[in-house]
C-alpha cells in the first residue's frame, strides 16, 4: 500500500502540468490530494511531492521549501536551534542579525546600548538617526517608521492615507491618491473639454492635434485617436492593420497574443498562416521556430516541448539524489528500503546501497563524518554544519561560498569558513542585518514619464507630485542630478527637451531629424546625452545642450529601444526589438561593439543598471519577464515572469527594482534578488513610460572624467571608451588630426524629406545622413545652394514660403511668403546672384534677388503646373517643366526672352531636371514614363539613361562623372554613371518623402557678365540673357521700366491696395497681369480691417482692431508710426480726406465716427448718437459731404457734412450686411456691398434711383472704385474681384487664394488731388487750440506741475536736475526755488491762499516737504512708512493734504503740517496721480487703466469712473471752486516789478535767474530808475512810457480770470479782488499798493454795477437760465483728450462778489453777432438780446488760455457747458440755452457737436450736486 501510494506521488510529481498545475504564464500551483506543492521556481515550474516528504529533514523540493518552518532536533551543541527549525551558529545568537530569518535568534536579548547618533529599534537594532522616518523599514519591524503624517499645506488636499497632492489634481478626473479618495464625491457636472476645429478629443477628454490622429501612434494614452481609422493611410510593409486601425507587426497576427486593441489579430486563424521561420503549436499558434525544443513551454499547451530528443538530465541541488528517470529526490530517502525512483535507481545493491556493517555506527568515530552523523534505517548518514555543504565521500563537509549566489548580499561580499561578510560600496553604507545596503543621502524619488506630464513619486510613502505638465508625449527620460536638469523625449512633437528639476526653464535641446526617440541615457561624468531613435534606427551623441551632434552608431540598427550607459566603465548598452531583437553594449566612442543577448527575446523594453551590483535588468514586454545578466551578458536569469502583463520601463535602487506596466497603469516594485515582495507604488495613471531613481548615488561621483578639464584637447567632441577617450566630430566633418576637425563641409549631398532638410557628407567615409537644423519646416519640396554665401535655399508647399538659411541651419530667414501658392521648382543663378522659382498655383515664373527683395514675375502666360528648374547661366537660359495637359520641357532666356519648347513627347510626369554644363546636356527625371533621360540644352539628341527599376523618380542632381536622384516609392538615394546609366548604388534607403536633391560644392563654374559691373548700368534687377543681348534690365512686379531701359519708375501709379488682417498688400494696374505685393511695414499686423491711402504724400492708413489702434507708414513700408493709441474698441472704416488732410474713421465698438488730423492730433468725435455699428465710410471732398453703412439692427446708410452736420439717412430697408462702401463721383453714385443680400447696388448720392450692380456675390466685404471698374473682396470665395461699374458684367479674379481679405482701395496716383471749398478746423478747449510751448529748455523730467493762481506763477520739479522752479505763466521770470537736499522730487501742489508749497521726494529717503511760496521756511512733514509717493492733491476747504504711494499702494492724508495721518485707501493697484473735488478723491491707476474714486471722508464707494485707457499719468479737476481765494500778490502782482510770492503772514517780490531786459526790483512798490539808452522801442510805441509806466510787466494772462469767487467785502475793501487794469501803477513815496488798492476798488465796484445792469435787463428779455459750476475732471492722457466727454449742465448757486474782468479791447473783425444769439469767446459768455452787448463783447481781446483756464462769470445764474474739443457754432449754442432759465455766467468750455436737441456724448462721470465747502456740509 505505501509503495503504490509512492508510486502515485512519483507519477504525479513527474506530470506536473497535466493536472492542476498552472505552469509559467499561470499565477499559482496546485497538487493533488496528500500532496505537498513546492514553491514555484523563477521559472513559473511546479513541483510537487508527498506530503510525507514535507519536514522529514530532506530537501525534496529542491529549494528547501520542504523543509522550511520544520522543527527538527538536528542542531549541534554548537548551533542554535530556531523556532523555524533551522540550525545557526551559536555565535550569531543577539548580533542584531536576523540570522534565522523569523528573527528566532534575536529574542529575548539583552537590551543593547545605542550610540547618540542612532535610533534605537524595538528589536533592540540600532539603526543611524537619520533612517528615522525615511519611508524605509530599516529596523525590520517597522518601528522607525511609526511617524506622524505630515501636514498638508494650504495648496494640497489630503488622501485618505495621509498623503498629500496638489489641490489642484482633486476631482480632475485623474486618480492621483493612492487610494483614490480624491476622486470620491466630485461633483457630476465636470466640465467638458471642448476641442478646437483644429484638434482631436481623446476618449478621456484630452485635445491633441488633429493631425496625429490616426498616424500609428498612441498620442492619447489609450490607443482612441487610432481607432476607426479604416478610412486612413494603410500600414506599412510588413505590418497587420487591426480593425481599430492600429498597424501592428505582421509576424503578430495569429500568434495567440491579442497585441490589437480590439482582438482581431487573433480572430479567423487558419493553420497556414504561420510562416515558415515559424511554429504551429496545437492550438494554432505561432512561435518562432528556434523556441521549439528549448525547454520553455512557449505554446502554453506544451506542444513546442514534445517529440524533443533527450537532452542533459536537469541538475539537482547538491543536497539531493538523481534518479536514472532524471528526478530529484532527497539524500535521505536513497537506500531507505523504499523505492522513491519510478526505476529503483535509489536503492540498486552494491551501487547505491550496501548492507549495514557493525562498524557503520555514529556512535563509532562519529560514523567517520566529518561533521554531524546519524543513522537511518541503519544506514550512516553525514550531515554537515551551516555554511557547508557535503563533499563526494560523504564524510567530509566543504565551506560552501555563499558569494558566488546571488541574494546573499545586497552588494560586496567576502566568502569566510563556514560564512560569509557583506560590505557595500562607496555611498551606501550597511543595514543592521548587516546584509543590505542603505544609500547615504536624501530619500530616492521616482521620476517618471506619464505622456503628458513628468511625476514624482516617494516609493517609501504616498507622496505624489508634478514636476511637468501640458507636454504632448512623454516617452524617455533621464536626469543629471548635479546640473538639476532633467531630459526627456517627445515622439509626438519628435522633440528633445529639457527643464530644471523644479519644473522651470524648460527649453528643445535637439528639435530635428527626429522620428521616434525612444532612449534617452545621459552621461553625467563627462556630460554627454545620448538617445535611440527607432524611425531613424541610429544612436546618436550630442553635448548637453544638443550642440555638436553626432550619429555614433547606425549599421545593422532596425529598432533600438532603451539605452542605458555606464560612464564609470565608458560603456553604452542598448537594447533593439527589430527582426531581430536583441541587447547589445559597445564603448561610449561607438567602438567595440558587441551582442550581448540575442535569444529569448522580443521586445526588450526598459534597460538599467545596478552599477553597485554590477547587473543589469531588463523587461520583455512580449515574453512578461524581468530579467538580470552580469554587463557581459553572462549568468543571465529571470527575476519575475508573472504578473507582468506589459512592462515597458525598469530602474533600480539599493535591492529594489522598480518599473511601469502599460496594462495595469502602474509602477510596481519587488526584491532585484528573487522577484519577491511585490507591491503597486502607484496605479490608476494616464500612461506611465520611461523611469528612473532620482538620487546621487544612482549617478556616482566616483568614476573618472578620461577627457579632464580640457575636453581632452579635443576641438569638438571627447568620447570616453573602456580604455581612454576618442576626440570625435559633428556628424559629417572629418578629422584633420587625432584631436582636431574640419571647421566647415566642403562637398554635401543635399536632399529634402519634407519636414527635414538633410545632407550626407562626402568628407567622411561613412556618409552618414544628418539633419540640418532648420525650424518649422513644413513640407519642403525644392532646393537650391549658393556656395559663395554658403546659403541653402528651399520652397515649402505647406507654408507657401521660400526660405533660406546658412549650411548649417543658422541664420534661417523666409525671404518669400506672399503670393505663392504651390513654389515647386527653385534655382540660384550664382553669376547675378538671382533667385528663380516656379509656382505650380499660380502658374508662374519668378525671379528676385537672393534675399528675396526686387521680386519680379518673369513669365506668366501659357504655363499649366510649372514643377523644376534649372538655370544655365554660361548661356543665359533657365528650363523648366510642365506637369499639364500637354506635359513639356521648356527653356527661355534668364530674362524671360527667346521663350521656346524644346520636349513635348512621351512625357508623363518631368519631375527633376539638371544641367551637366561640361557636356552641355540637359537631364530629367520621368515619374509617369520610369525613366530618367538627357538631351542636347536644344532639345535635340534625346537619349534614355536609365529605364528600368525607377519606380518614382523625383528629385535630380549631377556631379562630376555621377548622377545622384531621389525615388519616392523606394525611398531612397541613388546613383550612377551620367554618362552610361551603369554603377547604380543605393547612398540612403527608407527614407520616406524625398523630394529634391543637389550636390553642394564650392566650384562652381565662373562667367564673366556686364551685370557684375555697376550692376549693368540697371537701377533695379540685372538679369542675365542669351547673346548677343547677353543681359537686360528689369523691374520689380507693378513697376514699369521707363524708355531708357535702364531705370524702373519710382513706384506703382495705379494699383489696389488691400488689407489681409495680417498684412497689407498692392497689385499693379499698370502692368498686364495680376500680382500682389506686400507693403513690408517694419511692425506687427495681427487684425488689419480697415485702410485709406493719402496719394498725396504716398502713405497708407489702417486700422487694427486686435491692437486697438491706427496706424500709418509709406507705401514702401517705411515710415511705419502709431497715429491714434487709445480710446479705439473696433475701428471698422476709414477714409483719407486728402485736401482737408483730416482722416475719418468708425468704431463700431464705441459707436462713434471721429476725425483727426493725418497726425492723430486735434482729435474730434463727429456724431455719437442713433450709431449702432458703423462700418464703412466714404468721403465727397467737393460736396463736403461723409457717407457710412451702419451694420446695427435697423442697418441703414447715412450722410453727413464733414463736420458732423445736417445728418440724413439715406437708405434704410432691404439691407442687410453693408460693408463696402464707394462713391462714384463721376456718375454721382454711391455704389454699396451687402454680405447679407450677396448684391452689390448702386443709388444717387442722395438715396435714390437705388439698383442692383452686381448679384450673386458670396460675400462681398470691401469696396473701391477706379475708372471704369468696381473691385471688391470676397470672404467666401478668397478673392479680388472686379467688374464693369456701370453694368455690372464682365466679372473677373484679380486675385484668388488669400485669406482673411478685408478692406481694399482703388489709387491711381497720376491723377491731380481736387480742391476743397471749404475745411472743418479742428481745435480742443482746454486747451487744444493756441498751443504753445511755454518753456522748452533747461528742463530734464519735470514730473510735477502746480500753478499758483492767484500771483500767476507756474511752478514745476525737474527729478532729473533735482530742482524746484518757478515763472509766469509764460515761461518768462524763471527762477530757481529750490536746488538742495533735493532726491528725485515728484509731485507739487500750491496753496495760494495760505502761501504754501508741497511736494514729494521720490529719493532714498521718501519724504513730503513744506515751503513758503518762496521756497523758505523749508519743512519735512512725513518722512516714515513711504514708499513711492506719486501723486499729491491738496483740499482746501479741509485743509488736508491727500497723497498716494504706488509702492504701498495706498492712499493717505494729513493736515497741512504733517499730523494726524491716516489711511483713506489700503489697497489700490498702482496709483500715480490724484486729485480732489467736493468729496471725493480722483485718482489715475497704472496698471487698471482707469480713472477712479472714493469718498475723501470715509474711502468708501470706491468707483471707476473711466476704463481701459492707455498711458494715464497725471489728473487734475478744472473748477472754479479748487481756484478760490487770494493773497497779496493778488493785485497789481504785489508791486512787484518780476516775481511776487505770497506768504503765510506777508508777501514777497524776487527776480528771476535770468535778466530779460528790465529792471528789477525785490521791494514793494519802488521802481528803479530805467535808463534813457537801454529802453526799447518796443516799450514807448503807445505814447509816453514814462507816463504810463511801461516799464512794468503785463503777466501773462487768459482772456478771462475767475481767481477768486469767494472773495468777500472784507477781502475787497483791502484791494485784494484782483481788477482788470491796463496797466501796473507804479509807488510814489512809499504809498503805491494804498493808491492801487483805491483803484482796484473803485473798478471793482464799477464793474459790480455794470453787471447788475445788464443781469436787470436781461431779465426782462429771457427767462432764467439753470447754470452749473462745472466741473471738468481731466487728466494728461493727450491722445484722449477730444473723444469722450460729455457736455453738463448742471445748476450751483454763485458767489456774489467775483473777480475783476481782465482784457483789452481791439478792433473785431468779426460781424457775424446778431440779435438773439450767444458767441463765446476764449470762456466767456455773455447772454442778451440786446445788439449793443454783442458790440461790446467785439473789442474784448482772446489771448491764449491753458489747461487750467480762470473763467469769470457775468450773470447772476449762467450755463456751462463742459465738452471735449472745439467752440459750438453759434446755432447749436443758441438751441442748447433755449427755454433754459436765465443765469449767471460760469466758465464756458464748448466743442462742436451736434444740432440741439441731442444728447452729447457720454463720458460716464455724472455729478449730482454736492456740497462743496465745510460750511455748505
Amino acid at each position: 500500500m505505501q509503495r503504490l501510494t509512492l508510486l502515485f506521488g512519483f507519477l504525479v510529481a513527474t506530470v506536473p502540468l497535466t493536472q492542476g498545475v498552472t505552469g509559467s504564464g499561470g499565477s499559482e500551483c496546485s497538487c493533488g490530494r496528500n500532496h505537498f506543492t513546492c514553491a514555484v521556481s523563477a521559472f513559473g515550474e511546479c513541483t510537487c511531492i508527498p506530503a510525507q516528504w514535507q519536514c522529514d529533514g530532506d530537501n525534496d523540493c529542491g529549494d528547501h521549501s520542504d523543509e522550511d518552518g520544520c522543527m527538527l532536533p538536528t542542531c549541534s551543541p554548537l548551533e542554535f536551534h530556531c523556532d523555524n527549525g533551522k540550525c545557526i551558529r551559536r555565535s550569531w545568537v543577539c548580533d542584531g542579525d536576523n540570522d534565522c530569518g523569523d528573527d528566532s535568534d534575536e529574542q529575548d536579548c539583552p537590551p543593547r546600548e545605542c550610540e547618540e547618533d542612532e535610533f534605537h529599534c524595538q528589536n533592540g537594532y540600532c539603526i543611524r538617526s537619520l533612517w528615522h522616518c525615511d519611508g524605509d523599514n530599516d529596523c525590520g519591524d517597522n518601528s522607525d517608521e511609526q511617524c506622524d503624517m505630515r501636514k498638508c499645506s494650504d495648496k494640497e488636499f489630503r488622501c485618505n492615507d495621509g498623503s498629500c497632492i496638489a489641490e489642484h489634481w482633486y476631482c480632475d478626473g485623474d486618480t492621483d491618491c493612492k487610494d483614490g479618495s480624491d476622486e470620491e464625491g466630485c461633483p457630476a457636472d465636470v466640465p467638458v473639454t471642448n476641442c478646437s476645429v483644429e484638434e482631436f478629443q481623446c476618449a478621456y477628454g484630452r485635445c491633441i492635434l488633429d493631425i496625429y490622429h490616426c498616424d500609428g501612434d498612441d498620442d492619447c494614452g489609450d490607443w482612441s485617436d487610432e481607432s476607426d481609422c479604416a478610412s486612413h493611410h494603410p500600414c506599412r510593409l510588413g505590418e497587420f492593420l487591426c480593425n481599430s486601425g492600429l498597424c501592428i507587426n505582421a509576424g503578430w497576427r495569429c500568434d495567440g497574443d491579442f497585441d490589437c486593441d480590439d482582438q482581431s489579430d487573433e480572430k479567423n486563424c487558419t493553420a497556414s498562416q504561420c510562416t515558415t521561420d515559424q511554429f504551429r503549436c496545437k492550438s494554432g499558434r505561432c512561435i518562432r521556430l528556434s523556441w521549439r525544443c528549448d525547454g520553455e513551454d512557449d505554446c502554453s499547451d506544451n506542444s513546442d516541448e514534445e517529440d524533443c530528443e533527450k537532452t542533459e538530465l536537469p541538475h539537482c541541488a547538491p543536497d539531493q539524489f538523481t534518479c536514472g528517470t532524471g528526478r530529484c529526490i532527497g539524500q535521505r530517502k536513497v537506500c531507505n528500503g523504499a523505492k522513491d525512483c519510478q526505476d529503483g535507481s535509489d536503492e540498486i545493491p552494491h551501487q547505491n546501497c550496501r548492507e549495514p556493517s557493525e562498524e557503520e555506527s555514529c556512535n563509532v568515530d562519529n560514523g567517520g563524518c566529518a561533521h554531524k552523523c546519524q543513522q537511518v534505517r541503519g544506514i550512516v548518514q553525514c550531515t554537515c554544519h551551516t555554511g557547508y555543504r557535503l563533499m563526494e565521500n560523504g564524510k567530509l563537509c566543504q565551506d560552501i561560498n555563499e558569494c558566488a549566489e546571488d541574494g546573499y548580499c545586497s552588494q560586496g561580499c567576502t566568502n569566510l569558513e563556514g560564512g560569509f561578510q557583506c560590505w557595500c560600496v562607496q555611498g551606501y553604507e550597511l543595514r543592521p542585518d548587516k546584509r543590505g545596503c542603505k544609500a547615504l543621502g536624501p530619500e530616492p524619488v521616482l521620476l517618471f514619464a506619464n505622456r503628458i506630464d513628468i511625476r514624482q513619486v516617494l516609493p517609501r510613502r504616498s507622496e505624489y507630485t508634478l514636476l511637468l505638465n501640458n507636454l504632448e508625449n512623454a516617452i524617455a527620460l533621464d536626469f543629471h542630478h548635479d546640473k538639476e536638469l532633467v531630459f526627456w523625449s517627445d515622439v509626438t512633437l519628435d522633440r528633445i527637451m529639457k527643464a530644471n528639476l523644479n519644473g522651470s526653464n524648460v527649453e528643445e535641446v535637439v528639435s530635428t531629424g527626429l522620428e521616434s526617440p525612444g532612449g534617452l541615457a545621459i552621461d553625467w561624468i563627462h556630460n554627454k546625452l545620448y538617445w535611440t531613435d527607432s524611425g531613424t534606427s541610429r544612436i546618436e551623441v550630442s553635448n548637453l545642450d544638443g550642440t555638436q551632434r553626432k550619429v555614433l552608431l547606425w549599421q545593422n540598427l532596425e529598432k533600438p529601444r532603451a539605452i542605458a550607459l555606464h560612464p564609470m566603465e565608458g560603456t553604452i548598452y542598448w537594447t533593439d526589438w527589430g527582426n531581430t531583437p536583441r541587447i547589445e553594449y559597445a564603448a561610449m566612442d561607438g567602438s567595440n561593439r558587441k551582442i550581448i543577448a540575442d535569444t529569448h527575446l522580443f521586445w526588450p523594453n526598459g534597460l538599467t543598471i545596478d552599477y553597485a551590483g554590477q547587473k543589469m535588468y531588463w523587461v520583455d514586454a512580449k515574453h512578461h519577464v524581468i530579467e538580470r545578466a552580469d554587463l557581459d551578458g553572462q549568468n543571465r536569469r529571470a527575476v519575475i515572469s508573472q504578473g507582468l502583463p506589459h512592462p515597458f520601463a525598469i530602474t533600480v535602487f539599493e535591492d529594489s527594482l522598480y518599473w511601469t506596466d502599460w496594462h495595469t497603469k502602474s509602477i510596481n516594485s519587488a526584491n532585484k534578488f528573487t522577484g519577491k515582495n511585490q507591491e503597486i507604488i502607484r496605479n490608476k495613471l494616464h500612461f506611465p513610460m520611461d523611469i528612473h531613481t532620482l538620487h546621487p548615488q544612482r549617478q556616482p561621483a566616483a568614476g573618472r572624467n578620461r577627457c579632464g578639464t580640457n575636453n581632452g584637447g579635443c576641438s569638438h567632441l571627447c568620447l570616453p571608451s573602456t580604455a581612454n577617450y576618442t576626440c570625435a566630430c559633428p556628424t559629417g566633418f572629418k578629422k584633420v588630426d587625432d584631436y582636431n576637425c574640419a571647421g566647415s563641409l566642403d562637398k554635401f549631398l543635399l536632399f529634402a524629406r519634407r519636414t527635414d532638410i538633410r545632407r550626407i557628407s562626402f568628407d567622411t567615409e561613412d556618409k552618414s545622413d544628418d539633419v540640418i537644423p532648420l525650424a518649422d519646416v513644413r513640407s519642403a519640396v525644392a532646393l537650391d545652394w549658393d556656395a559663395k554665401g554658403e546659403y541653402i535655399y528651399w520652397t515649402d508647399v505647406t507654408t507657401d514660403s521660400i526660405n533660406r538659411a546658412k549650411w548649417d541651419g543658422t541664420k534661417q530667414e523666409a525671404i518669400a511668403v506672399t503670393s505663392l501658392e504651390s513654389p515647386a521648382g527653385l534655382a540660384v543663378d550664382w553669376v547675378t546672384n538671382k533667385l528663380y522659382w516656379t509656382d505650380a498655383g499660380t502658374d508662374r515664373i519668378e525671379a528676385s534677388n537672393l534675399d528675396g527683395s526686387m521680386r519680379t514675375v518673369l513669365i506668366w502666360e501659357n504655363l499649366d503646373r510649372p514643377r523644376d528648374i534649372v538655370v544655365d547661366p554660361i548661356g543665359g537660359y533657365m528650363y523648366w517643366t510642365d506637369w499639364g495637359a500637354n506635359p513639356k520641357i521648356e527653356r527661355a532666356g534668364l530674362d524671360a526672352s527667346e521663350r521656346t519648347v524644346i520636349i513635348s513627347s512621351n512625357l508623363t510626369w518631368p519631375n527633376g531636371l539638371a544641367v551637366d554644363y561640361e557636356t552641355e546636356r540637359l537631364y530629367w527625371a520621368d515619374a509617369g514614363m520610369k525613366t530618367i533621360e538627357y538631351a542636347n540644352l536644344n532639345g535635340t539628341h534625346r537619349r534614355v539613361l536609365i529605364g528600368s527599376q525607377l519606380p518614382h523618380p523625383f528629385g535630380l542632381t549631377l556631379h562630376e562623372d555621377k548622377i545622384y536622384w531621389t525615388d519616392w516609392q523606394s525611398k531612397s538615394i541613388q546613383s550612377a554613371d551620367k554618362n552610361s546609366g551603369l554603377g547604380r548604388m543605393v547612398l540612403r534607403e527608407n527614407l520616406e518623402n524625398l523630394m529634391d536633391i543637389h550636390m553642394f560644392h564650392r566650384h562652381r563654374t565662373p562667367v564673366a557678365s556686364m551685370c557684375k559691373i555697376d550692376n549693368g548700368g540697371c537701377s533695379h534687377l540685372c538679369l542675365l540673357a542669351p547673346l548677343p543681348k547677353a543681359y537686360h534690365c528689369g523691374c520689380p512686379t507693378g513697376i514699369n521700366l521707363l524708355a531708357d531701359g535702364k531705370t524702373c519708375a519710382p513706384g506703382m501709379t495705379s494699383f489696389l491696395i488691400f488689407a489681409r488682417r495680417t498684412d497689407i498688400r498692392m497689385v499693379s494696374l499698370d502692368i498686364p497681369y495680376f500680382a500682389d505685393v506686400v507693403v513690408p511695414v517694419n511692425g506687427s499686423m495681427k487684425n488689419t480691417i480697415a485702410i485709406g491711402v493719402d496719394p498725396k504724400e504716398g502713405k497708407v492708413y489702417w486700422s487694427d482692431s486686435t491692437l486697438n489702434k491706427i496706424s500709418r507708414a509709406d507705401l514702401n513700408g517705411s515710415q511705419q508710426e502709431d497715429i491714434v493709441t487709445t480710446g479705439l474698441m473696433t475701428t471698422d472704416g476709414l477714409a483719407v480726406d486728402i485736401t482737408g488732410r483730416k482722416i475719418y474713421w468708425t468704431d463700431t465698438g464705441t459707436n462713434r465716427i471721429e476725425v483727426a488730423n493725418l497726425d492723430g492730433t486735434m482729435r474730434k468725435v463727429l456724431i455719437w448718437q442713433n450709431l449702432d455699428s458703423p462700418r464703412a465710410i466714404a468721403l465727397h471732398h467737393e460736396k463736403g459731404f461723409m457717407y457710412w453703412t451702419d451694420w446695427g439692427e435697423h442697418a441703414k446708410l447715412e450722410r453727413a457734412a464733414m463736420d458732423g452736420s445736417d445728418r440724413m439717412v439715406l437708405i434704410n430697408s432691404n439691407l442687410g450686411w453693408p460693408n463696402g462702401l464707394v462713391i462714384d463721383k463721376e456718375g454721382s453714385r454711391l455704389l454699396w456691398a451687402d454680405a447679407h443680400t450677396e448684391r452689390i447696388e448702386a443709388a444717387d448720392l442722395n438715396g435714390v434711383n437705388r439698383r442692383t450692380l452686381v448679384t450673386p456675390v458670396q460675400h462681398p466685404y470691401g469696396l473701391t472704385l477706379l475708372d471704369s471698374h468696381i473691385y471688391w473682396t470676397d470672404w467666401q470665395t478668397r478673392s479680388i474681384q472686379r467688374a464693369d461699374k456701370n453694368t455690372g458684367n464682365d466679372i473677373i479674379t484679380v486675385r484668388g487664394n488669400l485669406p482673411g481679405l478685408m478692406d481694399i482701395q482703388a489709387i491711381d496716383r497720376a491723377r491731380p488731388v481736387g480742391m476743397f471749398h471749404s475745411v472743418v478746423g479742428i481745435s480742443a478747449n482746454l486747451n487744444g487750440s493756441g498751443m504753445m510751448t511755454v518753456i522748452g529748455q533747461g528742463l530734464k523730467t519735470t514730473d510735477g506741475l502746480a500753478i499758483d493762481w492767484v500771483a500767476r506763477n507756474l511752478y514745476w520739479t525737474d527729478t532729473g536736475r533735482n530742482t524746484i522752479e518757478v515763472s509766469w505763466l509764460d515761461g518768462t521770470c524763471r527762477k530757481v526755488l529750490i536746488n538742495n537736499s533735493l532726491d528725485e522730487p515728484r509731485a507739487i501742489a500750491v496753496f495760494p491762499r495760505k502761501g504754501y508749497l508741497f511736494w514729494t521726494d521720490w529719493g532714498n529717503l521718501a519724504k513730503i516737504e513744506r515751503a513758503q511760496l518762496d521756497g523758505t521756511d523749508r519743512k519735512v512733514l512725513i518722512n516714515t512708512d513711504l514708499g513711492w509717493p506719486n501723486g499729491l492733491t491738496l483740499d482746501y476747504d479741509s485743509r488736508r493734504i491727500y497723497w498716494v504711494d504706488a509702492h504701498l499702494d495706498r492712499i493717505e492724508s494729513c493736515d497741512l503740517n504733517g499730523k494726524l495721518r491716516q489711511v483713506l485707501v489700503g489697497q489700490v493697484i498702482h496709483p500715480f496721480a490724484l486729485t480732489q473735488h467736493d468729496r471725493w478723491i480722483y485718482w489715475t491707476d497704472w496698471q487698471t487703466k482707469s480713472v477712479q474714486r472714493v469718498d475723501k471722508y470715509t474711502g468708501r464707494n470706491k468707483e471707476t469712473i473711466l476704463a481701459n485707457v492707455e498711458g494715464l499719468m497725471d489728473i487734475i479737476v478744472v473748477s472754479p471752486q479748487r481756484q478760490t481765494g487770494t493773497n497779496s500778490c493778488g493785485v497789481n502782482n504785489g508791486g512787484c516789478t518780476h516775481l511776487c510770492f505770497a506768504r503765510a503772514t506777508d508777501f514777497v517780490c524776487d527776480c528771476p535767474d535770468e535778466p530779460d531786459g528790465r529792471l528789477c526790483s525785490v521791494v514793494p512798490g519802488y521802481v528803479p530808475p530805467f535808463p534813457e539808452t537801454t529802453r526799447s522801442s518796443e516799450k514807448a510805441d503807445a505814447g509816453d512810457s514814462r507816463r504810463n509806466f511801461d516799464f512794468f510787466p503785463a503777466k501773462p494772462t487768459d482772456p478771462v480770470e475767475n481767481t477768486s469767487e469767494n472773495c468777500s467785502q472784507k477781502d475787497a475793501s483791502q484791494g485784494l479782488c484782483e481788477e482788470s487794469v491796463n496797466q501796473v501803477l507804479p509807488a510814489i513815496n512809499g504809498e503805491g499798493l494804498h493808491i492801487s488798492y483805491i483803484i482796484g476798488a473803485v473798478l471793482s465796484i464799477l464793474a459790480i454795477l455794470i453787471l447788475i445792469a445788464a443781469v436787470i435787463i436781461y431779465r426782462h428779455k429771457k427767462s432764467k437760465f439753470n447754470d452749473p459750476v462745472v466741473s471738468n475732471l481731466t487728466y494728461s492722457n493727450p491722445s484722449y483728450r477730444t473723444s469722450t466727454q460729455e457736455v453738463k449742465i448742471e445748476t450751483v448757486q454763485k458767489p456774489a462778489i467775483y473777480n475783476q474782468l481782465r482784457y483789452q479791447k481791439e478792433t473785431a473783425s468779426d460781424n457775424s453777432y446778431s440779435k438773439g444769439k450767444i458767441k463765446i469767446v476764449e470762456g466767456i459768455c455773455l447772454l442778451s438780446n440786446d445788439d449793443m452787448y454783442w458790440d461790446d463783447l467785439k473789442q474784448i481781446k482772446t489771448t491764449r488760455g491753458g489747461i487750467l483756464r480762470d473763467h469769470v462769470c457775468m450773470k447772476a445764474e449762467t450755463l456751462s457747458i463742459q465738452g471735449s474739443t472745439d467752440s459750438l457754432g453759434d446755432t447749436e449754442t443758441e438751441q442748447l440755452l433755449q427755454d433754459e432759465p436765465l443765469s449767471e455766467c460760469s466758465s464756458v468750455n464748448t466743442s462742436s457737436q451736434e444740432r440741439s436737441g441731442l444728447p452729447l456724448p457720454d463720458t460716464g462721470w455724472k455729478h449730482n450736486r454736492k456740497p462743496s465747502t465745510e460750511s455748505e456740509v
